[in-house]
């Protein structure tokens, strides 16, 4: 049993941008997809694709860009929990990276939820 999915993600996407691979398969929820798609609009990644063989069964295919991801660490975890107002987001790499957070108005970047004035759980910071 997997005690913190969206850590597994992130693991992957690690794991396949250093070997150099253009993609990765990813078991699929929705905030999984979601953080995907933050990725995508940030430029962290080329696209995913959403992959059902059964309703029970969806998995997420990631393509990478290559050397885009530096480095991307989860920063909230199930035993700890991490969040932020958002004049508190904290600047990954000074603005070169971005935070992914999950908020009241869904899952955005660290710079969409500082124009929204929105804070909440920090779940990963990539640069």
């Amino acid at each position: 049993m997997m005690t913190d999915p969206i850590s597994d993600m992130l693991t992957r996407i690690r794991n396949a941008s250093r070997a150099s691979h253009s993609k990765v398969d990813i078991p699929g929820s929705k905030i999984k997809a979601n953080i995907c798609r933050v990725l995508k609009e940030e430029g962290f990644i080329k696209s995913f694709k959403i992959l059902a063989k059964s309703q029970s069964d969806i998995t997420i295919r990631v393509y990478l860009k290559p050397k885009a991801i530096v480095q991307i660490e989860r920063a909230s975890r199930p035993g700890l929990r991490n969040y932020a107002g958002y004049d508190n987001i904290p600047r990954v790499c000074s603005g070169l990276g971005v935070s992914v957070l999950s908020t009241s108005k869904g899952v955005i970047s660290s710079r969409k939820a500082r124009e929204l004035k929105v804070g909440g759980e920090i779940l990963c910071n990539v640069w």
